[in-house]
């Protein structure tokens, strides 16, 4: 079940050894501070303005509109490099800024940065953090191709001009090393690896980025996939004096809802005048048998259209990331992305970004260093962590509620696995775990992979 945390920001900075300093980062040779989880005093700082980005500025990566028709035709000349679903919507991470102050696919030394430090080290001696490996990979005959060109054309699946890459650097692409430090297994079965990097290419292309337009999927979705800077706008017309961030890739629960109406609740009682949820469901690769994104984001709807959640105070979101399933390693990419959107405040629920192991009967992560190493994660200073309970559901009073150790008896823990097993069979949960018209949903999606009459399960319908 989901538990949040949060890291509070301390106005007397000698008063407390992790107080944040702005555009200031500890140097990632230094030995990491232990985290602890103070009560909230009342001299925490309340500021009316949003973080700022990571390196100090968004960086947004597209042709102004007076260069397009120019770019365009440069285009003809330069080879050609054909980007997959993937890599798409890495381009479109990367051109709205949510991995700032990154410019583009990783060069080398970006690449080792962020697999053995967790962190960018940038030109001023600050560290970002960057956990994540944003590269491209290209094979042997693409290598050739390039030659002695600087700069590339990025084409979409039709041949379609997508982004330039240029001041190209290529570079070894160690899967091995890449898998393993990402993972920290290198066990077959891995999901996105084995989308990915399993195939993929011998090499790998860095440079700066330049993206002609903003990437459209034109499947009903693309009102929901605002910008860090749309964000940034939406929150000011709200007047929001904290932002508070949950990630999710399933259906929302009440659960869900306890830890993010408790989290305002909890805001407005540290000062903040309007606290601002941030309800943003990963809209990237996810594996096979997680709950498709159009039928996660009617899910979402339903949720709000019943009340669990106030649309005042929320604003629903898609993250175009693609999901890695890299635990630990994985959720300090979501926050520090959720950083560069505004976000101060982060909701971390147990295992974050985890999954089975591959090959064994256990989980690939312990359940509780996602929460942990985001209290110690270099570039992460500025994000604001508290600590809460697990959520779980009261059967004496037929809803979810913050688990209680002294009548452990009267909760009953619902899994992702029990959730979806009830949704398959037409089965409800007990009332109180999930509104009913998000319920439905969940049942719909399931009856929409129904065994055909051959028996072969049937792809999902679209939402």
């Amino acid at each position: 079940m989901a538990s949040l945390y949060l890291k509070t920001s301390i106005s007397d900075p000698n008063s407390f050894p992790n107080s944040p300093k702005p555009f200031l980062t500890r140097p990632i040779n230094l030995p990491l501070r232990r985290q602890t989880h103070p009560k909230i005093r009342s001299t925490t700082r309340i500021s009316a303005s949003l973080i700022d980005p990571d390196g100090g500025k968004l960086v947004q990566l597209f042709v102004p509109e007076s260069e397009k028709d120019s770019k365009s035709k440069q285009a003809s000349g330069l080879p050609k490099i054909r980007l997959s679903k993937i890599d798409l919507q890495w381009v479109h991470v990367l051109s709205e800024g949510w991995a700032s102050p990154l410019k583009g696919f990783m060069r080398e030394s970006e690449f080792l940065q962020t697999l053995h430090f967790n962190s960018l080290r940038l030109e001023n001696g600050t560290v970002v953090n960057m956990s994540l490996p944003i590269v491209l990979a290209i094979d042997d005959a693409q290598k050739n191709r390039v030659g002695s060109f600087t700069s590339v054309a990025l084409v979409d699946e039709d041949d379609d001009l997508v982004a330039f890459l240029n001041d190209i650097e290529i570079y070894k692409h160690n899967k091995e090393e890449r898998i393993a430090r990402t993972w920290g297994t290198t066990a077959p079965g891995l999901p996105y690896v084995e989308q990915t990097i399993t195939n993929a290419g011998n090499w790998l292309i860095g440079g700066d980025l330049e993206v002609i337009n903003p990437v459209q999927y034109n499947d009903g979705l693309d009102r929901f996939r605002l910008s860090p800077a749309q964000l940034r706008d939406e929150f000011e017309k709200r007047n929001a004096d904290a932002v508070f961030a949950f990630q999710l890739r399933n259906p929302v629960h009440n659960g869900h809802a306890l830890l993010m109406t408790d989290t305002r609740r909890r805001l407005l009682e540290m000062g903040y005048k309007n606290p601002v949820l941030l309800l943003h469901p990963l809209g990237g690769y996810t594996k096979a048998d997680d709950v498709p994104l159009s039928w996660r984001m009617k899910q979402h709807e339903k949720v709000l259209e019943d009340g669990v959640l106030d649309p005042e105070t929320t604003v629903v979101s898609i993250f175009p990331s693609p999901m890695h399933y890299a635990g630990p390693t994985e959720v300090q990419w979501h926050a520090k992305a959720r950083i560069n959107a505004g976000a101060n405040f982060y909701i971390v629920g147990r295992d974050p970004a985890g999954m089975s192991h591959p090959l064994e009967k256990r989980d690939l992560y312990d359940a509780d260093h996602g929460k942990k190493v985001l209290s110690m994660a270099p570039g992460l200073e500025r994000l604001n962590i508290l600590p809460f309970k697990v959520a779980a559901y009261d059967k004496t009073q037929s809803k979810m509620a913050f688990f209680d150790p002294s009548r452990a008896q009267d909760f009953l823990f619902i899994s992702g696995t029990k959730m979806r097993t009830l949704a398959k069979n037409r089965e409800n949960p007990p009332d109180g775990f999930m509104c009913p018209g998000g319920w439905k949903v969940l049942v719909d999606y399931y009856d929409s992979l129904a065994p055909s009459e051959n028996s072969r399960v049937a792809e999902p319908v679209p939402a």
